[in-house]
């Protein structure tokens, strides 16, 4: 309500107290809200409030149910007092309810998509100008929204196999929709956002019809554009019914994606990619404190060509662009404090450079065709540079038959050329990617029941079945002499007796950078695997004629506790010596508009809570041990 909807804490009361008459049965009623927000400044009383939000005490309660469902704890308070605007949930679903009265004085309550924040109509709602943009969404907001329209297909629309891709469908609309909103400034047309739902569309048919042509048009639209039609083969089409299409489109209109941080979009969209490609095919992901502590420990710039050999859902490549983007930020406009600095991520100016960044220097390599498609939307939703994913196996590369081969030759070349390292002798040919990466991210698959074509494994050095062995190689023969990488290992290579030789193999090739060893709840409930993290450097070729037992360098080495959650993925905080949750003092500060369209920072002290994750410490403990090595 503070940070999306701009009411200040001081004008709102948890556990209010309304007292109001029910003249249809001539009762005094008390009736106890969850939240009552205020008047601006105002006394907490009846007569002030302006909006109450029910929760349900069960999360199995249905918004029908005639007990505790929307109706019955919203219609008196809306029907017999002055507040206009309701809302109920369950944890899970959002219901907005709006009372109104005609001339002659009947009250009459509407189902409507939101309520308005602070200052605003519903008439601004439904605005489809500059002024009109969606809010930023909060926290986990993105998440829950993602995953309230991805079960509402899955239950409602009979897609229980295309639920995601139909998500992805309308994610793709909203994308193109905002991304209008510079094409329309830098041509000087006034933008006027197509990808909206009026707050009462979904009540009528002939709403809903509406809202479904609406949104189709710009399916056509984008199917068709620079950025979108390599993501489509132009014959797709939405499938779902008017109602359907009209649900989720008023659920993501509420939203601006592209003011939205990485790690917001980031983590919604991998929940809902994690969580269908972990039911249809039995993936799983790398988590996300997981790859931010590997992209900041190994620190890539504008100049590092980047790949991830087995890119899933692009969740390492994502982080990347992330990581670069705020150093485009912050050289572009190095004067600005951290908070205003973070509003200029997402300028016109700063996404022109990320999207140059993202299609010369990021590649993604992965043997599954949807999750090519799922790694190019990440891509997108992140900054625009997508064109470099592509479907293979790279363990089999340059060789095989997938038709991506030819074109990453082409696409690196094309890189090279564009790039710091154009005039670097490389060792391998034009027509062969091998050799000509700065970075290497990575978790490779590994498992028992994962093995490698005999006739692959039969190219490696190290000639093992198990992947997250040849992969070690793999992305040796993809790094450049110098390069680094960071990939993720189970324990048994680095300890294990009868994987010696592959431990000798990497002190060989390699120059250890950093070992940081994590606890088994890292990959829980998902998989049980001990793992660790691996930074290395390729050695050059003169390094190479160093014996091993010669060589004399300083290692960093970690080993981590604690990862924010437990074995059942239960977030777990810091606790002080008695086992209670430890409350942070923290004061959270925003940019906002004021009265007269200026803007204006606010702020509000709060306690929060803090992970228990060891991750963000190893970083800056890695920083540390490189600063004194300088």
């Amino acid at each position: 309500m503070t940070e999306e909807y701009d009411f200040a804490p001081s004008d709102m009361e948890r556990d209010f107290k309304v007292k109001y008459e029910d003249v249809d049965e001539g009762k005094t009623k008390n009736q106890k809200v969850d939240l009552a927000i205020f008047e601006e400044g105002r006394a907490h009383d009846v007569a002030n409030l302006v909006r109450v939000i029910i929760v349900a005490k069960d999360a199995k309660v249905k918004p029908e149910d005639k007990k505790n469902g929307v109706s019955a704890s919203l219609e008196g308070i809306l029907c017999f007092t002055d507040c206009q605007f309701g809302c109920w949930t369950n944890g899970e679903d959002l219901q907005y309810q709006y009372s109104s009265e005609d001339a002659f004085g009947q009250t009459t309550i509407e189902s409507i998509s939101d309520f308005p924040a602070n200052g605003q109509t519903l008439e601004d709602l439904e605005a489809q100008g500059e002024r009109a943009m969606p809010r930023k969404p909060a926290n986990e907001s993105l998440v829950k929204t993602f995953k309230r329209c991805h079960d509402y297909i899955y239950g409602n629309e009979g897609m229980k196999k295309t639920a995601f891709w139909e998500l992805l469908n309308l994610i793709f609309c909203k994308l193109y929709d905002e991304k209008r909103r510079f094409s329309d400034a830098k041509a000087g047309i006034s933008y006027r956002r197509r990808f909206w739902v009026g707050v009462k569309e979904q009540n009528t048919e002939e709403g809903r019809k509406a809202v479904a042509e609406r949104i189709k048009g710009i399916f056509e639209d984008l199917k068709e554009s620079s950025v979108f039609k390599d993501v489509f083969d132009g014959n797709e089409q939405i499938m779902l019914s008017d109602r359907g299409l009209a649900y989720v489109a008023s659920e993501l209109a509420k939203y601006s994606f592209l003011d939205a941080t990485v790690d917001v979009k980031g983590t919604a969209y991998e929940t809902i990619v994690s969580n269908t490609l972990k039911q249809e095919a039995g993936q799983f992901f790398t988590p996300r404190n997981i790859i931010k502590c590997m992209v900041e420990i190994l620190d890539p710039d504008e100049n590092c060509r980047v790949l991830d050999p087995a890119c899933g859902s692009g969740g390492f490549l994502v982080m990347v662009l992330d990581h670069v983007r705020h150093k485009i930020a912050r050289r572009m406009y190095g004067d600005l404090d951290d908070l205003h600095l973070e509003a200029k991520l997402n300028s016109p100016e700063v996404d022109d450079c990320v999207r140059e960044y993202a299609e010369k220097m990021i590649f993604g390599f992965d043997f599954d065709p949807d999750l090519k498609k799922a790694a190019r939307m990440n891509m997108v939703m992140a900054g625009d540079g997508h064109s470099n994913i592509y479907n293979i196996n790279s363990l089999d590369y340059p060789y095989g038959a997938k038709p991506d081969i030819p074109l990453i030759a082409e696409a690196v070349n094309k890189s090279i050329k564009q790039s710091a390292d154009k005039d670097f002798k490389f060792t391998t040919a034009e027509n062969n990617a091998q050799g000509k990466f700065d970075m290497i991210f990575t978790n490779p698959p590994f498992g028992a029941k994962v093995e490698v074509d005999i006739e692959i494994a039969k190219r490696y050095e190290l000639n093992s079945k198990a992947p997250e062995v040849l992969f070690i190689e793999a992305c040796y023969n993809f790094l450049k002499p110098g390069g680094k990488m960071a990939i993720v290992l189970p324990d048994g290579i680095l300890g294990n007796p009868n994987t010696e030789e592959v431990r000798l193999w990497i002190l060989k090739h390699f120059k250890l950078i950093a070992s940081v060893d994590l606890p088994v709840e890292t990959f829980l409930p998902q998989v049980g695997v001990q793992a660790s993290l691996l930074f290395l450097q390729k050695k050059t070729d003169e390094e190479m004629l160093i014996p091993i037992e010669s060589e004399d360098y300083d290692v960093f080495m970690a080993i981590v506790e604690q990862v924010g959650k437990d074995r059942r993925g239960v977030p777990v905080y810091e606790r002080d010596e008695d086992g209670a949750e430890i409350l942070f003092p923290h004061v959270k500060r925003w940019l906002a508009y004021n009265e007269f369209g200026r803007e204006v920072v606010r702020s509000r002290n709060e306690r929060i809570k803090r992970l228990a994750d060891d991750l963000p410490k190893v970083t800056e403990e890695y920083r540390k041990f490189r600063f004194d090595k300088l």
